[in-house]
């Protein structure tokens, strides 16, 4: 997709969070509303159910919370995904919802976003569940983070209150090692600041929300990481053998020395194809086909890498997590590891001296694999330093990993 001839529109991932009645819902609703993002038809629907409900103004909150249920609640209980677009890019938004039992959710939502934006009430400032959100957002790494304080037309556009709101979310980032934020003071309701700057707050001057939604960098982790392809399937054409999968990040091209793991076989690439198309070189996160020069014995689950910088091979897996159902995980249970392509069989050895794990707690955790996987840190790369603990039993989903190599033992 196009803008203008030869440029090319990037596509941002990111996420929302906020305490119940922060205005998390409006502020979504405000952001498709004023970027002209709402269909005449959505429009029209939101219009006659605010009049219905006596209000003079569209509710904005409508056009986010879709399900009949959640609306009669007045609450957003799953991870919703909008897509909308701008001439200058496409975003595709995971609304999470605020209720802190369903922290798994805005782990589910924030997981592949690249920006967070974690929203807070002028008047009641940073909250316990404000400072839960920025947990996750740190034990997420999620690249960028905006704290959105919304609801200034309450506290008077006060610039002291915002000043005040900032350094205390500032000092929780700082013991979090959450690496930077974006304050930005807006009014959903009313429109300041999300797409259109404010009259009313003339001392702020830096970017409004979808202006630096706009321009904020993506991407940069695929490019900057080391090179890893996840081998999906292994393609037989006659004697040919290619393997295919997406490259999740780094680029490889023909004549690359590589290596597969967990074997430690070492070969090279005599062809890349890219779409169906041969092609020299291959970029993450393209899907792509390769034909190595030697007939190795390569199969689903093993990992090709390129240069000096190699994954970990290791059969003791140490993680921040977080779990998701209401299953408890307990010390001893018998689980399947799923890490990008590749299924082991592990055991849970430790918990972080928790006795268990139940739904939506944020725990440590200490694996013994079967197999060796080839791990990164999950600082380094977001999608081979994460992985997923399986029900053995009915394949269920139960907890959400994120590898720590270098914690302590």
């Amino acid at each position: 997709m196009t803008g203008t001839i030869g440029t090319t529109i990037d596509t941002l991932r990111f996420a929302t969070a906020g305490s119940v009645d922060d205005g998390k819902s409006t502020l979504v609703g405000r952001l498709l509303h004023d970027s002209k993002s709402v269909l005449t038809d959505q429009l029209e629907a939101v219009e006659h159910a605010s009049r219905n409900r006596g209000q003079d103004t569209p509710d904005l909150a409508l056009l986010t919370d879709g399900l009949r249920a959640e609306r009669e609640q007045g609450i957003t209980i799953d991870v919703a995904y909008r897509y909308f677009a701008t001439p200058r890019r496409r975003f595709i938004l995971a609304d999470t919802p605020g209720h802190v039992q369903y922290t798994r959710n805005m782990v589910t939502g924030a997981s592949t976003a690249e920006l967070a934006i974690v929203l807070v009430d002028a008047r009641n400032g940073v909250v316990e569940q404000t400072r839960r959100h920025a947990a996750v957002a740190a034990l997420l790494r999620v690249p960028h983070v905006v704290l959105a304080v919304n609801k200034m037309d309450l506290v008077g556009y006060e610039e002291k209150e915002f000043d005040r709101i900032v350094e205390d979310f500032a000092g929780h980032a700082a013991e979090l090692g959450l690496p930077g934020f974006t304050p930005i003071p807006v009014s959903a309701l009313v429109g300041d600041n999300v797409v259109d700057p404010s009259a009313r707050m003339d001392w702020y001057e830096a970017r409004v929300l979808l202006e630096f939604l706009e321009n904020v960098p993506v991407g940069t982790e695929a490019t900057d990481a080391p090179t890893r392809f996840p081998v999906q399937y292994v393609i037989r054409d006659g004697e040919v053998r290619y393997y295919a999968g997406q490259l999740v990040s780094g680029s490889l091209r023909v004549g690359d020395r590589v290596t597969v793991h967990p074997s430690g076989e070492t070969s090279e690439i005599t062809g890349i194809d890219v779409l169906g198309v041969a092609a020299q070189v291959a970029y993450a996160p393209q899907s792509i086909g390769v034909r190595l020069a030697d007939q190795r014995d390569v199969s689903r689950g093993d990992m090709i890498t390129a240069g000096a910088d190699v994954p970990a091979l290791t059969q003791e897996v140490r993680a921040a997590v977080c779990h998701l159902t209401d299953r408890p995980l307990r010390v001893g249970d018998r689980v399947l590891v799923r890490h990008t392509t590749r299924t082991v069989k592990a055991v849970v050895e430790d918990l972080g001296g928790a006795a268990e794990l139940t739904a939506n707690d944020l725990g440590r955790v200490t694996l013994r694999t079967a197999e060796p996987l080839a791990l990164d840190d999950y600082a380094v790369s977001r999608r081979t330093g994460a992985f997923l603990l399986i029900d053995p039993a009915d394949g269920a989903t139960l907890t959400a990993g994120m590898v720590e190599l270098n914690s302590p033992g």
